[in-house]
């Protein structure tokens, strides 16, 4: 059983995964989830007051951020904040990674129209089994996605496979790869390159304005 496999202190960053990947959202269930982990519960709280959001209302409660963001935002927030989190009790080196990968896919998302896959969700969830410590098969179990999404995550063939793969060679600065892939996908190099700085200063602006401490 999943709860026997994973250690306690990380079965609730994957139960919010969970929670915000389901077609329709249980605000109750997701607020429970969060305010089952109170460090969590509680770096949540401050990283939503914090200038990178600019909220015009100081947020108090988890029911009210809840609120306050749309159900799109909400899947979005809940993803990025239990990475942020989670990459904490592990290792820092991971996170800035993660990040820029999700930004660079969710950049890139409107020049593809890859169906309906979530390239953000994509680029954020690729270095979760790192982060968690968990197999990523471990990570995807009980988390809906669609066949193409779980499918490259796993390292397996997918129509998702070349912007997967378009992530990675970016990242690795291997050009003659990246312009082999740039053009498979019909992207112009110099519109790739951008927003890969665009991703990268977007990661740094996410990991500044973490608070520090428990």
């Amino acid at each position: 059983m999943l709860a026997r496999e994973i250690p306690a202190n990380r079965i609730n960053y994957l139960r919010l995964l969970k929670a915000v990947s389901r077609a329709e959202l249980d605000p109750q269930e997701l607020e429970n989830a969060i305010k089952g982990e109170a460090s969590l519960c509680y770096r949540l709280l401050r990283y939503l007051n914090s200038p990178v959001f600019g909220f015009p209302a100081e947020i108090r409660s988890v029911r009210h951020a809840l609120v306050m963001l749309g159900e799109r935002e909400v899947r979005r927030w809940v993803r990025l904040a239990a990475t942020l989190v989670a990459s904490q009790s592990r290792t820092s080196d991971l996170l800035l990674p993660a990040l820029v990968r999700a930004r660079f896919c969710e950049l890139i998302a409107p020049s593809l129209h890859p169906a309906d896959a979530d390239l953000f969700l994509v680029g954020l969830l690729s270095l979760m089994d790192a982060i968690l410590g968990l197999p990523m098969g471990l990570v995807l179990e009980g988390i809906a996605l669609d066949r193409e999404t779980r499918a490259v995550l796993l390292g397996e063939s997918s129509p998702l496979s070349p912007i997967y793969e378009l992530m990675l060679a970016q990242e690795n600065a291997q050009w003659e790869k990246v312009a082999q892939l740039s053009g498979r996908l019909r992207l112009r190099g110099s519109f790739v390159a951008e927003c890969h700085w665009q991703a990268m200063q977007w990661a740094r602006q996410m990991t500044g304005s973490l608070p520090t401490g428990s």
